[in-house]
């Protein structure tokens, strides 16, 4: 199980389990199972898991799990990401599930590879721009650690 698959799996069982108020709640019951997270991780995740936020007995806000199954379990994650890396002239084009495009333009660009100038995102296409003078092998090599 990759790291992403550990933390939405330990979220939902937070989720269940604790009265999770804030992400920063959130974040230190990650912490303490070894998990780091940033705030803007934890708001992907959230969105991806479909968490949302409703009254408790206390008349406070609480995080829940969707009562339907959430759009991708984590379980699930290996098989449904089919992502693939298509070349059109210079420039390479990333399509992804829906919803994971902006997380992973994200990570591509905070941790950029020498090949990498910079990403566009959508919902589900990245538009990378390589750097000049890196083949596509050499581009797509490096995007590899982003997308397995």
């Amino acid at each position: 199980m990759n790291i992403k698959e550990q933390r939405l799996t330990a979220i939902c069982e937070i989720v269940r389990s604790d009265s999770i108020r804030s992400q920063e709640d959130l974040q230190q019951k990650l912490k303490e199972r070894g998990l780091n997270a940033t705030q803007a991780t934890l708001s992907r995740d959230i969105k991806q898991l479909k968490i949302v936020k409703i009254h408790d007995t206390d008349d406070q806000y609480i995080y829940t799990l969707p009562e339907t199954k959430p759009a991708l379990l984590p379980e699930e994650l290996t098989a449904a990401e089919h992502q693939k890396i298509e070349f059109s002239g210079n420039l390479a084009v990333l399509k992804t599930r829906p919803g994971y495009a902006m997380g992973i333009a994200s990570d591509i660009d905070q941790h950029a590879p020498a090949e990498i100038l910079g990403t566009i995102a959508g919902d589900d296409t990245i538009l990378i721009i390589p750097r000049e003078g890196y083949s596509r092998e050499s581009i797509a090599a490096a995007l590899e650690r982003f997308i397995d």
